[in-house]
């Protein structure tokens, strides 16, 4: 009660404001009221099957008809609420090993039924069926399995953390036939692809979904009202479940793989066309009815996507996407308080840039990627709510290997110690969707360099309507020791950052108040990423959504966000920023648009100058000034149920003119065109082009200031800043052919280019004072990266994969009078340039003990 009074108190004078100035007359308080609490729970019995059930797709079995079923589906979009016209029915059995769902799915006919073809995990223009399993009932953890009329299937893992988590993979089964009147499937889910716990009688969280991609309507069992905040708090329950007994979790995956690698620019002695051999293993254990064991010993990560390449002109570094699957499966406890950062694990060597060779001397080689000699988690949740995880990784010592040119002799530099990775997580699950989590991570390094740990606490807590929440996070970071390969111990032995939201979570008008501060001295980045600390930021959000279907538009969505952050120390002004965006979708063409604008008075960007690394000073005295600027966009996106589909954006910002620094306005410019074209339901291509631009652009000039370089005046010890303009245009062509829902062929090729040219060179003094520098060095520079990536992939059976890959990569940077922001002369330069080709054929196969233990007469 005192939590929704204090909440309650903080936004009545917010919520006044926004219904002053919402147009149009209000709804009524009982329509609003209802809208934003959730629909009552329906129950569904499920019947243990008497005897076998063939997975065929046609529900012939008498234990079919015996079984109670789940109809009259409530539509969620585009129109909520609306009952199902075609009445969707499903049923479900069970026996010891596994459950099984029946569903029904009727259309006007078999050519209602959109089928795209498409890959594992992806849905494509195609209708689907979904269910989705609560075992645990604690309404925010969940299970969900989709199949497309077709037979692809897709699942994921629903967690307050992860969100929607796609990178799950379970071992399951489907089969669909179309018929004359729609379509059915029938979905075999194995006891051993869910957790949950032992009891005379289960009860289980349920809901069920059908989207019908002819009308884009999309219908759930249990009512999924938009305007309530949630998801898997909004499902049903599945009764009936009697004498169930979680089964020995145990499988294996061994694989092996073989590459054929050739590298044109392979160092002197060393051969350019090369092979190797691997061989590992990933093993699942289910310790008990709530834990499982995952472990990859002696991972191989050679066929993940190639990572996209860019020019890096900020003084933070680029965040990769995760492609590995062991790192993207299940981790959705991990990843809980943003402290994970998995490319932590495996990444490039902390000494890979410190190698040093001698006067005679030449790199061999440097490894950039650090090799694993293993990776296990465990995780799970108990039948009281409580969540726990274990990670860990051990990395080997990686070596770079330096040559005498005069004698021969080489030696090796230790560029990183054996490591190793850990986090343990615990995470109560607590009434009324809230939560509280404990969790720590720990690098440890061999040898004299230092080690790190973080621990952090979370909470959130909302209240019995849900309407209402306040949640926040504390976190405390550690290092110890020594650089690595120095006798100086680490600048940031310890430090803090704490987070605190509250706000209003559900209705058609939310909002949320957020403060939070970093430490200057706050680093998590040993096993997490953090961009910038020293910061105390605190927010604004508003949002008023509308999700009836009103004039010629299905729904529409408004939100407004102000922001205020300071520098921690010493404690300045930052920047102040005003957003405000909408969006909505067209009724009868599903066109959907976006606009946005905003406004920020004027910015002191303070890690720009890289006072610190350049001067050795805290952050502080040497700012660079942004004049104030506005900033707008709009975007769309058309319907692709038909064969052509586009997405497009268009954006920009226009800075004032700043008296003092007496240089040219400043602007940016962006955009952005991603057609898709489906051929046919087996083949589609898809293209994406991406052009930034941006004029007048000051920025700290990298490399800073040699006193090799031949400079008129002696700047040396000054930081030097340009301004330039920046041109950068990403183009990306997609092509998919799927010759069964089980085999499928893709192909990815990138062409990334960005040229940096400048005007002028001025030094930065304290106090954000730019004085004109006689700097006539010429550092533009152009960057080049080319990607290609061709996969063909075979699941021939249940979790066994076949899979061949083809890689073709080249970078370059062309600087001083060999720059050219002339895209075609890139994109031959780059076409032009030795590329590193590579082909690898690995083959995994799924042994699950279950299928091989003698079956038992009941089962």
């Amino acid at each position: 009660m005192f939590l929704r009074l204090l909440l309650l108190l903080v936004g009545l004078p917010v919520a006044l404001v926004a219904s002053a100035q919402t147009p149009g007359p209000a709804a009524p308080a009982t329509a609003l009221a209802t809208a934003a609490q959730p629909a009552p729970k329906r129950q569904l019995a499920a019947v243990r099957a008497a005897g076998p059930i063939k997975l065929d797709g046609v529900l012939d079995e008498p234990a079919w008809l015996l079984a109670p079923v789940a109809t009259d589906f409530v539509e969620a979009r585009p129109r909520p609420g609306r009952p199902e016209h075609y009445k969707t029915q499903v049923r479900i059995l069970y026996t010891d090993d596994a459950l099984y769902v029946g569903a029904i799915l009727p259309d006007v006919s078999r050519d209602s039924v959109l089928h795209e073809l498409s890959a594992r995990d992806e849905l494509g223009a195609s209708d689907y069926f979904g269910i989705f399993l609560d075992p645990y009932q604690d309404q925010l953890n969940g299970y969900g399995f989709w199949v497309t009329p077709s037979g692809g299937q897709l699942d994921m893992r629903f967690s307050p953390a992860g969100g929607q988590d796609f990178n799950w993979n379970a071992v399951w089964d489907a089969r669909t036939v179309l018929t004359e009147a729609g379509w059915v499937a029938e979905l075999r889910i194995p006891y051993s692809a869910i957790r949950f716990s032992a009891a005379a009688e289960a009860h289980w969280g349920l809901n069920l979904v059908h989207q019908r991609k002819r009308e884009n309507a999309t219908f759930y069992w249990n009512e999924v009202k938009p305007a309530v905040d949630g998801f898997v708090n909004q499902w049903g329950v599945l009764d009936g479940l009697r004498d169930l007994r979680p089964p020995l979790r145990l499988s294996l995956t061994p694989y092996v793989s073989a590459y054929l690698n050739n590298n044109p620019v392979s160092a002197d002695g060393q051969r350019r066309t090369t092979t190797r051999f691997a061989g590992g293993a990933d093993v699942k254990w289910g310790i008990n009815e709530s834990f499982t064991l995952d472990a990859t010993l002696v991972p191989d990560f050679g066929q993940v996507q190639s990572d996209n390449q860019v020019l890096n002109l900020s003084p933070f570094e680029v965040q990769f996407q995760e492609n590995r699957q062991f790192f993207t499966e299940g981790t959705e406890l991990f990843n809980k308080g943003g402290l994970f950062y998995s490319r932590r694990v495996g990444a490039t060597p902390i000494g890979f840039y410190d190698v040093a060779a001698g006067p005679h001397e030449a790199i061999v080689s440097n490894p950039a990627e650090t090799r694993l000699l293993n990776a296990t988690k465990v995780s799970g949740r108990t039948r009281k709510g409580l969540g726990v995880g274990v990670f860990n990784a051990v990395s080997n010592n990686v070596y770079a290997t330096l040559r005498d040119s005069a004698t021969g002799a080489e030696r090796q530099v230790l560029t990183q110690p054996l490591s190793n990775y850990n986090i343990v997580v615990l995470d109560q699950s607590l009434k009324n969707n809230s939560y509280v989590s404990l969790i720590n991570t720990n690098v440890t390094r061999q040898g004299r360099t230092y080690d790190a740990n973080v621990t952090s606490g979370l909470f959130r807590l909302a209240t019995r309507a849900n309407d209402y929440a306040l949640d926040g996070q504390v976190v405390y970071s550690r290092r110890s020791g020594a650089a690595f390969g120095t006798e100086t111990p680490v600048s940031d032995p310890s430090g803090y950052k704490y987070q605190l939201n509250a706000g209003k979570i559900s209705g058609n008008f939310t909002w949320q108040l957020s403060h939070g501060i970093e430490s200057n001295t706050y680093n998590p980045n040993d096993l997490g990423i953090l961009l910038g600390n020293n910061n105390i930021s605190q927010s604004l959000y508003l949002s008023y959504n509308k999700y009836q279907p009103f004039w010629k538009v299905n729904s529409l969505s408004t939100w407004a966000n102000l922001t205020h952050s300071l520098l921690y120390r010493p404690t300045q002004y930052q920047n102040m920023g005003f957003m405000s965006g909408a969006s909505t979708t067209f009724t009868r063409s599903l066109l959907a648009l976006s606009a946005n604008v905003g406004l920020n008075p004027a910015t002191r960007d303070y890690y720009e100058p890289r006072a610190d690394a350049v001067l050795g000073l805290p952050l502080g005295p040497y700012w660079v000034r942004l004049p104030g600027y506005v900033t707008g966009g709009v975007g769309l996106t058309t319907d692709f149920r038909k064969k052509l589909g586009l997405e497009a954006s268009l954006g920009g910002s226009v800075y004032a003119l700043d008296e003092r620094l007496a240089r040219p306005r400043r602007q940016g410019f962006g955009l952005t065109l991603a057609p898709r074209y489906r051929v046919s339901n087996r083949l589609n291509f898809g293209y994406s082009l991406n052009y930034r631009l941006s004029v007048n652009q000051i920025g700290y000039v990298n490399g800073g200031l040699d006193a090799q370089e031949p400079l008129d005046q002696p700047f040396d010890g000054q930081i030097l800043l340009g301004r330039r303009r920046v041109a950068t245009v990403t183009n990306v062509l997609q092509g998919a052919y799927t010759f069964t829902n089980r085999m499928s062929c893709t192909l990815r090729v990138r062409h990334y280019t960005s040229t940096v040219r400048y005007q002028d060179f001025v030094t930065l003094a304290s106090g954000g004072q730019e004085m004109p520098a006689d700097y006539r060095r010429n550092r533009d520079n152009t960057y080049n990266a080319f990607n290609v990536d061709a996969v063909y992939s075979w699941w021939f059976a249940p979790g066994s994969q076949l899979s061949v890959v083809y890689k073709s990569a080249a970078t370059n940077s062309l600087a001083a009078n060999a720059a050219t922001p002339l895209y075609f002369d890139n994109l031959s330069n780059i076409i032009n340039t030795p590329h590193n080709n590579s082909l690898s054929i690995k083959l995994l196969y799924y042994l699950d003990y279950l299928a091989l233990r003698p079956r038992s007469p009941r089962s």
